[in-house]
């Protein structure tokens, strides 16, 4: 079965609760030789919007890498609100694929649990132990931290994106929009989500014809960057402590009052009509929204520099900006936020993981991926610096926190020149959550996980876009009940205080 689109150095010195983390951006490596190597075609799945120019950059790729591990790659782009249904799909069917996008907020262990991917680090796994074997630029370059920090129950199931490691929650907007409208002093001086409210209610007055708040499933005022909660290795499996908090006593969303009051406030924003009415069910990332140009704010996951980034990727160089709202944390989530996994149906491997192994490794490789051919897609304005081409809107995949070593990126002329030194900045003094380091395994209760997720499904985007009523809450958490919660919440409190006590 087939979904989704075919073809027609330097180093950072990042301090994290007082922990250095160096995290290095290093010169090409040397590949082995591809000549004893049988030719082969790699696929990559990952969330995102085909591009118009996706054939021309897989040439140059396929060029590239044939000189390299004697591979091509077949990129297959899924637009971000189809990506859960087809992967789903894909995974049930046992669909023979490579490297697949995967995350703790994604459905991770879960998938661990399901035998979806296979155990990167195991000697005696049926593809032994790739990351040793071929993976050896990824244990040279990636913070150790975040390969320990991802493991679930004692193994790496993906490699994790080398990127920052703390988390803040906040909102982009519109700043040439604020600015026309008078509401930029306002938004200066925003703290909380209430703040928001009048400055929305001014938005939707003067241009009804613009959408004031874009949320979606995923992305909004619940969501567990902006809440603070650790669900402790997957956010779509209940049971979680919170990140800003001391306690390790594992509860539910439900007894989270901070959780359930938000719930109340989305409804009453929802209510006005100053968020989308198509939230609980939109396919569109927050991304596309804001290049369609009718939103004038999204929630959003927030680090230095994410405004420009992102107006980059949405086409609004230098017409966003970002509010920092939550405080800063550091969870397992954080650590496998972003990781590249290898199916458990890939017909090689080992060829997968020299893939994964040059994303954190080959700067051109790396760059070529996230922003295309250089002179069509993008000019440089210096050795690291560089700005749109010609044909940047062909390709413009905004994904660059997805693949290998973000510490390679070449840095866009519209963004702080000093980018990663901020980086630095940002995770300095981050609150560490009590969990950290510490990743649910699923597998003795995965009958009664798989029930709560198809349960979760039913409400969870509806409620936390304020799309329905907060009281259907109280039916969720019964239903929750009846399918197992129980057991779940009693095996992850067991797993945690294992963890805990060997620390």
């Amino acid at each position: 079965m087939f979904v989704g689109k075919r073809k027609l150095g330097r180093s950072i010195s990042l301090i994290v609760g007082g922990a250095s983390l160096v995290l290095s951006a290093l010169p090409v490596a040397s590949a082995a030789s591809s000549s004893s190597l049988a030719p082969y075609k790699l696929t990559l799945y990952y969330p995102g919007s085909p591009a118009k120019d996706e054939a021309k950059v897989e040439a140059k790729m396929n060029t590239y890498l044939k000189s390299k591990i004697n591979a091509t790659i077949d990129l297959i782009p899924i637009d971000w609100g189809q990506w859960d249904s087809k992967m789903n799909l894909l995974k049930a069917s046992r669909e023979p694929m490579d490297v697949i996008f995967t995350a703790q907020w994604n459905g991770h262990a879960n998938d661990v649990a399901k035998n979806v991917f296979l155990a990167l680090d195991d000697s005696r796994g049926p593809a032994g132990n790739l990351i040793a074997q071929y993976g050896k630029d990824i244990t040279r370059t990636l913070d150790s931290a975040f390969l320990k920090g991802s493991k679930v129950n004692g193994h790496n199931y993906g490699i994790p994106t080398n990127k920052e490691l703390a988390a803040q929650g906040g909102v982009i907007y519109r700043k040439d929009i604020a600015d026309r409208l008078g509401l930029t002093t306002q938004l200066n001086t925003v703290r909380s989500v209430k703040d928001l409210v009048p400055i929305l209610a001014t938005v939707k007055k003067k241009m009804p014809s613009m959408t004031p708040l874009f949320l979606r499933d995923g992305d909004n005022f619940n969501s567990h960057y902006f809440m603070q909660q650790d669900y402790l290795g997957d956010t779509t499996i209940e049971g979680l402590i919170r990140k800003d908090g001391t306690s390790t006593k594992v509860i539910t969303r439900f007894d989270d009052k901070q959780y359930m009051d938000q719930l109340s406030l989305t409804r009453d924003i929802f209510k006005k009509g100053y968020i989308n009415r198509d939230a609980a069910t939109t396919q569109l990332s927050g991304q596309d929204a804001l290049k369609k140009g009718n939103v004038f704010m999204i929630v959003a996951s927030l680090k230095p520099g994410k405004d420009a980034e992102l107006g980059i990727a949405a086409n609004l160089a230098g017409k966003l900006k970002q509010i920092n709202m939550t405080g800063r944390t550091v969870s397992t989530g954080e650590t496998a936020g972003s990781m590249l996994g290898i199916s458990s149906t890939s017909k090689n491997p080992a060829r997968a993981m020299m893939f994964i192994n040059l994303l954190h490794s080959d700067k051109y490789l790396n760059n070529l991926l996230n922003f295309g051919i250089e002179g069509t897609h993008y000019k440089k304005v210096s050795n690291e610096i560089i700005k749109p081409g010609p044909n940047a809107a062909n390709y413009n995949p905004g994904a660059t926190w997805m693949f290998g070593n973000q510490f390679l990126n070449y840095v866009w002329n519209t963004e702080s020149p000093d980018k990663w030194a901020q980086f630095k900045a940002f995770n300095k003094g981050a609150k560490l959550s009590p969990a950290l380091g510490f990743t649910f395994n699923a597998q003795p209760v995965k009958s009664q996980v798989a029930a709560l997720v198809t349960v979760r499904s039913k409400y969870i985007a509806g409620l936390e876009t304020g799309a329905i009523a907060p009281s259907k809450a109280k039916e969720f958490q019964k239903k929750e009940v009846a399918n197992g919660l129980d057991k779940v919440l009693k095996e992850k409190q067991k797993q945690l205080n294992a963890f805990l006590r060997s620390k």
